[in-house]
């Protein structure tokens, strides 16, 4: 007979459920899918007046912080980009499409890669080699620093009259 789950353990497996729905959905900000959704390939390169990068820079951007994150938080092995040039890719625009849907698609690879980790792991529990940071911990960090990523390319895109109408 399966034993009755404590308190505790409904709340960290709420807590884990609203740390992926955080991370994978639309809430208090556009999500990702909802910010590249036919995104024109003509204006990915193209820098606004004022604006301090192009959507690919912070594509790409996206990516590489998000892919050492999550690297961190599960992979003892893992050596962080030099910081922080290691963190920006060194071009303005996509060299073609397939970088671009290429970006894209690793974003979306490594999102999936935690929440298929926060699906089995003890969200909490101190990280040993991540400086006993918790997955909750990494994954808070890296809501936030998508959340302030998407923000300015929904203002990126707006600048270049390229956000469809709400």
């Amino acid at each position: 007979m399966p034993r009755k789950a404590t308190k505790e353990a409904k709340e960290t497996d709420a807590f884990r459920k609203e740390l992926i729905s955080a991370l994978t959905e639309d809430h208090a900000h556009t999500g990702f899918d909802a910010v590249m959704k036919d995104f024109p390939a003509e204006l990915r390169g193209n820098r606004p007046e004022g604006a301090p990068h192009t959507a690919y820079q912070l594509l790409e951007h996206l990516r590489i912080a998000q892919r050492d994150i999550v690297e961190y938080a599960l992979n003892p092995k893992h050596k962080s980009p030099e910081f922080p040039d290691g963190y920006w890719p060194k071009t303005t625009e996509p060299p073609d499409a397939k970088a671009w849907n290429k970006s894209v698609a690793g974003f979306r690879a490594d999102r999936k890669k935690l929440v298929a980790a926060l699906e089995k792991a003890d969200v909490v529990a101190p990280i040993k080699h991540a400086n006993n940071q918790s997955l909750a911990a990494k994954t808070i960090l890296l809501i936030d620093h998508n959340a302030y990523h998407l923000g300015q390319l929904v203002l990126l895109r707006r600048l270049l009259n390229a956000w469809p109408a709400e």
